[in-house]
């Protein structure tokens, strides 16, 4: 009987592909395998071997393998099966994720050779105004051993000047010397305070077997050190190790504090890197070299195969769970890995999400508590600013404006969160009271100031900007609502002799913003931050004494019943940004409900009580995580057609352990001429839950559908409208 395969490809379809073998070749689960597929070939991974061929159907043949080593090792092919049945994801895409883009084109599993360059003689052959190329000779000179094209760019020389001195001969290209062991610096792990020794010591050892540890540790207690110490004292120096972070934009500022005290043995994996970055990062995880990989959500998914330690830093962070696609939480899938590799997971954070501190709850978990703040600084005090009845100017109170003010009078710094990037969420007419929507979605377009334009944040249509009024010709045509470019322009006015950074996702597309803007604050001199949740998250800005909150009234009434969670973890997080250095630290946050009791319970500055409460709130309504949840998505051009599949698939469905809700059209109804209907599912068994989405996906897939209809499920949803 012939050999044959069952072969995953990067394609939507909840289906494997048969292939024969060809005699002599030898495969394993996960090796990458070239395979003709219609008219033309496909890069695939092997998903099963030995499967006979279906009577009578004659199959296509392998044509040849990329490596003799399977791209996937056992552990983490187990873990992208396990993900793709869990999330309800074709397996193909899975298990195609954690390739990086080079290798899921079919390009060969090799690092990109960095041309490596020595100076040659002859500088007087240099024209006397070539400043720059001499510059680089000299440079070039300093390096005895030469240098990579990566080193010379990153010293500041361009790629013109070395194709310049190459042209004259007197550069030439040479082979790069033998790498050495990566240079990791000869000294001790950060000094810890009584209290961050005393969490230390209550972690999980690496070598001690899995288990999952919740580093429950208020904002500024120091719990970067700790990972720090952790990793220096325990982590053998040919383990591998996986430290997470929710944003790309903190990776910098935690791999420089990483790479202090490991060098050369920090990797980092992020999609803001290229595709040679991406493979070089890959190959060193699945070579095995004793890397400690910094990385978003994606990076829990490479092939490790001497892992024996996971952080994940900020572990409530709503960032983790990939929002679009495969569809599958970082942290979750973290906590999963280490279960496989029989190695410990740490959660960090100083808001837990309501999961983990139910996991604890059902010893599931270990807690672990830092609720002392690191050296000489305190947490904040937080006061909370009724701003019924008082004038708002750009929705700034005058004792917020005093605040700021006394705060750049004393040489400090100030940081306004303002929970909506733009100008203004609303262009509206005062006299005839139309609203700019955007025709594509049920949404209002956010007013750009800067680029006097109106934009969509959900499908990026843009318009230019008016002066009056689209409908009735008025110049009464005014922007309603808060924004960090508002608030900017506004403190600029107020304080035209202060520095005002912007801090939001207008303002750090450009590669390398975030750094400097960083460098800016780090310095020191008074100055005003603006922005948006990305100040929100990890950021240590010593000479920040006062936090104001624009407002923080917009989760108290949300429809969605995590909002609440979210509004507190937010406001938490931003208010630990004051006070971090030796100065005291006080934050203000602006309300019309001040009476609040999620309110009042953040003025007291204690989450753990707050998160108890929640918890209460979600038992009472049988919401997650006391039930699993599930949302069924649909979309397609008509809002009929959305709810009409549904309604196919609801009678699917009914049963008498499960709860369902709708379908009902999403919360946003039609997002890019997309129109948009969920239902939601519930269970007090998720095993069971899983088994019904499974039965429902092979029931759609069997299913002739509507032309341009398309369905997603979505397992433990952040998001439920």
């Amino acid at each position: 009987m012939p050999r044959t395969a069952r072969i995953a490809l990067n394609r939507p379809l909840r289906r494997l592909f048969d292939y024969r073998v060809p005699d002599g070749m030898d495969l394993a689960c996960g090796q990458r395998v070239t395979v003709p597929f219609g008219r033309a070939s496909a890069t695939g991974l092997v998903a099963a071997l030995g499967t006979p061929p279906p009577e009578g159907i004659t199959l296509k043949t392998i044509q040849s393998t990329c490596e003799d080593w399977p791209a996937l090792p056992p552990e983490t092919f187990q873990l992208l099966s396990w993900a793709a049945n869990y999330y309800q994801h074709p397996l193909g895409e899975c298990l195609f994720t954690a390739l990086p883009p080079a290798l899921r084109r079919g390009q060969p599993a090799k690092e990109k050779a960095d041309p490596h360059w020595v100076a040659l003689a002859g500088e007087e052959l240099l024209p006397a105004n070539a400043t720059k190329q001499r510059a680089l000779l000299a440079w070039l000179r300093r390096h005895s051993s030469g240098a990579a094209t990566r080193q010379i760019t990153q010293a500041g020389f361009s790629h013109a000047q070395i194709r310049a001195l190459k042209e004259r001969h007197l550069i030439e290209e040479t082979d790069p010397p033998k790498a050495d062991k990566p240079c990791v610096p000869n000294i001790d792990g950060p000094h810890l305070s009584e209290a961050q020794t005393k969490a230390a010591r209550e972690l999980a050892k690496p070598g001690n077997g899995f288990s999952t540890t919740l580093l429950y540790g208020i904002t500024g207690s120091g719990k970067t050190e700790i990972y720090l110490d952790y990793l220096k004292q325990y982590l053998d120096a040919s383990a591998q190790a996986l430290v997470l972070v929710p944003e790309i934009n903190l990776t910098p500022q935690t791999v420089a504090r990483f790479e202090r005290y490991f060098g050369g043995r920090i990797a980092v994996w992020h999609s803001a890197l290229n595709d040679a970055q991406r493979l070089n990062a890959w190959l060193k995880v699945r070579n095995g070299e004793p890397v400690i990989l910094i990385g978003t959500r994606s990076a829990v998914l490479l092939p490790f195969t001497q892992l024996k330690t996971i952080i994940v830093d900020e572990e409530h962070d709503s960032s983790y769970k990939q929002g679009e696609g495969f569809r599958y939480s970082g942290r979750d899938t973290a906590v999963y890995r280490g279960f496989l590799n029989n190695c410990p997971v740490i959660l960090g954070s100083a808001t837990p999400s309501l999961e983990s501190i139910h996991n604890v709850q059902a010893a599931k978990y270990q807690l672990v508590k830092l609720e002392e703040r690191a050296g000489k600084s305190r947490p904040p005090q937080i006061k909370l600013l009724d701003i019924r009845s008082r004038p708002l100017q750009a929705g700034f109170s005058r004792p917020a404006l005093d605040a700021v003010r006394r705060t750049l009078e004393n040489g400090q710094q100030a940081l306004v969160y303002v929970n909506r990037r733009g100008f203004a969420p609303v262009m509206m007419c005062f006299d005839c009271g139309h609203m700019v929507e955007c025709p594509r979605c049920d949404t209002r377009l956010t007013f750009h100031r800067r680029d006097r334009a109106m934009r969509c944040h959900h499908c990026d249509y843009q318009v230019a900007a008016r002066e009056i009024c689209p409908k009735c010709d008025s110049d009464a045509f005014r922007p309603v609502g808060q924004g960090t470019e508002r608030a900017e322009d506004y403190l600029a006015e107020q304080f035209p002799d202060t520095p005002i950074v912007r801090v939001d996702r207008d303002s750090t597309q450009r590669k390398g913003s975030i750094q400097s803007i960083l460098k800016q604050v780090n310095s020191g001199a008074p100055c005003i931050l603006v922005g948006t949740q990305m100040l929100a998250k990890g950021h240590d800005f010593p000479k920040v004494t006062l936090v104001l909150v624009i407002n923080a009234d917009g989760g108290l009434f949300s429809v969605d019943f995590r909002a609440p969670e979210q509004l507190i973890q937010t406001l938490i997080q931003v208010s630990g940004r004051a006070g971090r250095g030796e100065l005291a630290g006080e934050v203000l946050v602006q309300t019309c409900h001040s009476d609040h009791p999620l309110l009042q319970s953040l003025a007291r500055g204690h989450y753990l009580p707050v998160a108890d409460q929640l918890l209460e709130e979600r038992k009472t309504g049988a919401l997650p995580p006391f039930r699993a949840m599930a949302i069924f998505r649909a979309e397609a051009d008509t809002m009929a057609k959305s709810l009409q599949i549904l309604d196919q698939i609801k009678p699917l469905a009914r049963h008498d352990r499960l709860e369902m809700w709708g379908p009902l059209p999403a919360l946003i109804a039609r997002r890019a001429d997309r129109h948009r209907a969920q239902l939601v599912l519930l269970s007090d068994n998720r095993k069971h839950l899983s088994s019904i989405l499974a039965g429902l996906c092979q029931a759609l897939d069997e299913t002739r559908l509507p032309r341009g209809l398309k369905w997603m499920i979505d397992v433990d949803p952040q998001e439920t409208g």
